[in-house]
């Protein structure tokens, strides 16, 4: 039985769908497993290396460790060599969007941005408004 990445090759598909980076960054969390996916994000692949960002140089050693069977497991996922070395990279980790603690304070004149309230209220003074 052929796997499904091996076959998305073979197929005529749209450029964004049969992009070889978009094949190994969504193929990633599947032969890495669950618990390497939470910690890994696979960034990018540059001429045949995968782009790995990891949380931290712990999770660096280790994972350079497993380098040839995740790129074993990449392999049968894929369905060809299309990834030939991974680079284990530490990020920080992005800070995610947070909610406000207050409201901001609007302008008399309803002007919420601060930059342009200021200048608002300087018009005002010199009399041009």
């Amino acid at each position: 039985m052929e796997r499904a990445g091996s076959l998305i090759g073979k197929l005529k598909l749209s450029p964004e769908m049969a992009d070889p980076e978009t094949r190994a960054r969504a193929v990633w969390a599947l032969a890495a497993g669950k618990k390497i996916a939470r910690h890994t994000l696979a960034a990018a692949l540059v001429r045949g290396t995968l782009v790995v960002e990891v949380e931290d140089m712990v999770w660096q050693k280790q994972l350079n460790t497993l380098r040839h069977f995740l790129l074993r497991n990449l392999k049968e996922a894929l369905g060809g060599d299309l990834v030939k070395e991974i680079d284990f990279r530490p990020m920080p980790k992005r800070i995610k969007p947070q909610r406000a603690e207050s409201a901001r304070r609007l302008d008399s004149n309803g002007i919420q941005d601060p930059v342009m309230a200021m200048i608002y209220r300087q018009s005002k003074k010199q009399g041009t408004a």
